[in-house]
């Protein structure tokens, strides 16, 4: 049976995919500037999949590479690729949307 994607997920469902704590997920989120997931008024984070592939990666790189935490931005700072304006538009007319609700 397939599971259906989701648009966003909450920090302890994160956890539960990323088998990380919700203190690592917000210490990372100070440290890597690329992980700012949308909060909602009321504080929650909200999570969509791109952040769980970029954690899985973070993950990848200072677990089982044994990056430091500055050689693992260095190499996100590397890789990152510029989005598009149409991306960018659509990732804030789905936060607008969300922030209406």
């Amino acid at each position: 049976m397939l599971k259906t994607q989701k648009l966003y997920y909450k920090i302890s469902e994160v956890c539960e995919i990323t088998g990380l704590k919700p203190s690592v997920l917000r210490f990372w989120e100070k440290e890597f500037r690329q992980l700012r997931p949308i909060k909602t008024g009321s504080k929650h984070r909200l999570y969509t999949q791109k952040h769980i592939d970029l954690i899985l990666q973070i993950k990848k790189m200072l677990y089982d590479e044994k990056l430091t935490i500055e050689g693992a931005r260095k190499r996100l700072s590397d890789s990152r690729v510029k989005l598009s304006k149409e991306e960018i538009k659509k990732e804030l007319q789905e936060i607008l949307n969300l922030l209406k609700k």
